[in-house]
Parts: structure tokens; C-alpha cells; sequence
């Protein structure tokens, strides 16, 4: 699971620089993809990583849309942006991916949050990801 845990935190890494620059995260998934097969000091980008970036890419308004509604208290804009970007993966993967247990994907959110946030980002990550769990059914609608 070592390679999912590393897929997950490049997909973080990718949805964050999209958000820092105000670019399309295809553009910087394709700018990572294009760095790494031209020069080898770069890690490659996995085909997990792939999927995750371009399913947050395909369900980008329904998410953020999700994460608007039930963050009490922040407006997407206000929140942090290391939050939001894990938050966005989190919310693609616990929604849209069948194959990931739920527990484990807030396990790693959360870890990325720990890594990369505030001391209070992991409890809010683990909070909002976990009522998105619970209304996970509901949820999984197709954007209009």
C-alpha cells in the first residue's frame, strides 16, 4: 500500500500547485507526466495518481460544490489551501472510488493533513471527510 500512500500524496501535491497557480490541474498533471519521462532525477507519475487527479478533474464543481455546503463555518475560498486540496482528493476518492476502503481513505487524508497542514487540520479533514462518509449515497449524484 506504500505505492498508494505515495500516489495519493503526488495527486495532493499536483491538485495544490494547480490551485497555487490558478491553472487547470490536467495542465499540471500533463507538466509532472512531461518532467518526468524528460528527465530521470524526477519521480514518475503513477497511473494511480493519474486516476485520482483526473477524477477530481471530472467531478471538480460537484466537489467543491460538496465541500462548500457542509464546511461550517469556512467558505472554500477562506479555507487553507493545503485543506482544500486534501479535502477535494478525499472527497473524489471516498465518493467516486469503489475500490478504496472509507476508512482508509480518511486514514490518509488525515496523515496528509498532518503532514502538510496546521495541528488543527487533521481533526477538520477528518470531520468533514467523515460526514461525507456517512452521506456518501446521497452524495454520489452526477453533476447537471
Amino acid at each position: 500500500m506504500a505505492a498508494r500512500n505515495t500516489a495519493r500524496k503526488r495527486a495532493f501535491q499536483i491538485l495544490f500547485e494547480a490551485d497555487q497557480r490558478g491553472t487547470d490541474v490536467l495542465t499540471v498533471l500533463a507538466d509532472w507526466v512531461r518532467h518526468s519521462r524528460s528527465d530521470t532525477r524526477q519521480p514518475p507519475v503513477s497511473e494511480y495518481t493519474m486516476e485520482l487527479v483526473e477524477g477530481y478533474a471530472q467531478h471538480e464543481r460537484r466537489i467543491d460544490e460538496l465541500i462548500s455546503q457542509y464546511a461550517v463555518g469556512w467558505t472554500l475560498d477562506r479555507m487553507p489551501v493545503v485543506d482544500r486540496n486534501i479535502l477535494r482528493l478525499g472527497a473524489y476518492e471516498l465518493v467516486w472510488v469503489d475500490g478504496t476502503p472509507d476508512a482508509v481513505v480518511l486514514d490518509e487524508a488525515v496523515q496528509l493533513a498532518k503532514e502538510f497542514s496546521t495541528d488543527e487540520s487533521p481533526s477538520f479533514v477528518n470531520g468533514l471527510l467523515g460526514r461525507f462518509k456517512d452521506l456518501k449515497p446521497s452524495l454520489r449524484r452526477d453533476e447537471a
